[in-house]
């Protein structure tokens, strides 16, 4: 992961990517970015959610939008629905992954025309339960939605309320849990860490302690290669099956993340527009950014760069010509 050469007209980032042990990301929306649409200036602004996996795509994009086309970039966090408030108003410029949110799409994408589609990140994502490989192997059975209840007791904690623990991690992220706990029938409370760091100090400690567990978890995720984790099979997914969130009884579905970009934005800014629609790379790629920010702690920029450097073959093909 080499960090290409800076270009003397390379400008400092505005605002440092948010570290990942922060807590739930914040509601920015109304603090927009003063380099958003700045007319005539070279200067990016994105999106940025709490997951570390969004953070390492923005990292890397951030680092050769500066050292490769000499543009400013900022960051803002905001929560994944008022993210695509803040990208129609123009507040900023682009999300770079989302994981599917039907209604704001339609509003904005269909019937406004304020945001633009960006093309796809590269990386399919899945949300699903998991309990600990370790757990799964001494209990097969459990991997079966049916015989949740059998293990309920072992999943007890004390935010459980008597019931089994189902860790979710912000309350800002977009989950089915709720509604799947009632709707299957099932001894669960989901209990929230508050941020995905705060979920993985939790799913750590329970590692540790070989103690059984059940969370809400996603891929792509660096975490699955310190803590092996099964998923648990829910009723399979069918399309439209999620069509109505109070009567969800299936399975979360592969979503192939996507990338959108504000329509003004798409239209006229030039390089930086067209090295965005062109950034695609691998679930594997992104696990490797991840994991040098969250885990060997590595600051993004330095993680973006000893990538960067170590894939130029690869990043090249996104920049415009």
């Amino acid at each position: 992961m080499a960090r290409p050469r800076t270009p003397l007209i390379a400008l400092v980032s505005a605002t440092a990517l948010v570290a990942v042990a922060g807590c739930g990301a914040a509601d920015m929306t109304q603090q927009s970015s003063p380099f958003a649409n700045a007319q005539g200036a070279k200067t990016v602004t994105l999106s940025v959610q709490s997951w570390v996996g969004a953070q390492a795509n923005v990292a890397v994009a951030q680092y050769l939008l500066e050292h490769e086309l000499g543009y400013r970039v900022d960051t803002v966090q905001i929560d994944e629905v008022p993210a695509w408030d803040a990208l129609s108003q123009g507040r900023v410029d682009a999300i770079l992954e989302d994981w599917g949110h039907p209604d704001q799409e339609a509003r904005y994408v269909k019937d406004k025309k304020t945001i633009s589609p960006g093309g796809e990140l590269g990386v399919t994502g899945h949300i699903g339960w998991f309990v600990p490989t370790y757990f799964a192997e001494k209990h097969p059975d459990v991997t079966d939605w049916h015989n949740l209840n059998k293990y309920a007791e072992q999943f007890r904690t004390a935010e459980s309320g008597g019931k089994g623990q189902l860790l979710d991690g912000s309350p800002s992220y977009v989950t089915n849990d709720k509604a799947l706990v009632q709707n299957l029938g099932l001894d669960y409370q989901v209990v929230f860490s508050g941020s995905e760091a705060a979920q993985i100090t939790q799913i750590n400690q329970f590692a540790k302690e070989k103690k059984p567990f059940l969370s809400y978890w996603y891929k792509p995720q660096w975490l699955f290669e310190k803590v092996p984790m099964t998923e648990v099979k829910l009723p399979p997914y069918k399309d439209g099956c999620d069509a109505d969130a109070k009567k969800i009884r299936c399975a979360y579905p592969q979503t192939p993340l996507k990338k959108y970009l504000n329509a003004r934005f798409a239209g006229s800014g030039g390089k930086a527009a067209g090295f965005l629609k062109n950034f695609s790379w691998s679930t594997e790629d992104q696990n490797e950014v991840a994991l040098m920010i969250a885990d060997q702690k590595l600051s993004p920029e330095d993680a973006a760069e000893k990538w960067a450097d170590e894939n130029e073959r690869e990043w090249r093909a996104w920049i415009p010509r």
